[in-house]
């Protein structure tokens, strides 16, 4: 499947700055450790600049997928626009790296589509309410990631 979500026209605004670079680099260090940030699970997503062409690290969230895949969301906190990582993985989808629970997996990117997606979306949200207050700040539909070992 084809990474193709388009940005919005509206949201909030995206998270950035060098306090959020800071802050990123914190958790990472934290998610490398434990697997988790405040009582959620979390990986550090390796990610290859799809302009530079350089490794970028970011912590996200994730939750459970089927036959022990892992699902994240390029919600961004309800910005109008996609986070980096998303275009990164859509240029670079079999060029991802994953760490969490002192463990690094090579990982394929796919995004879920029609059904596939609506069903994850369903078990995101009975996990983490705040991802549907995410999707109520945007316009754009917020992709939901599939990664699966290689």
């Amino acid at each position: 499947m084809t990474f193709d979500t388009p940005a919005g026209t509206r949201g909030s605004r995206q998270p950035g700055g060098r306090l959020f670079v800071w802050f990123n680099k914190l958790m990472a260090r934290r998610i490398r450790k434990s697997g988790n940030f405040s009582g959620f699970n979390a990986l550090v997503l390796t990610t290859v600049g799809r302009k530079t062409g350089q490794p970028r690290t970011t912590p996200v969230g994730w939750f459970p997928g089927p036959d022990g895949t892992w699902l994240i969301v390029a919600s961004a906190a309800g910005a109008a626009g996609n986070p980096a990582w998303y275009y990164n993985l859509a240029a670079h989808p079999d060029q991802v790296r994953i760490e969490l629970d002192g463990k690094a997996f090579d990982v394929t990117a796919e995004q879920l589509h029609g059904a596939e997606r609506e069903q994850a979306w369903k078990e995101i949200v009975a996990r983490s309410p705040r991802f549907a207050g995410y999707q109520e700040k945007t316009d754009r539909q917020l992709p939901v990631i599939r990664l699966k070992s290689r």
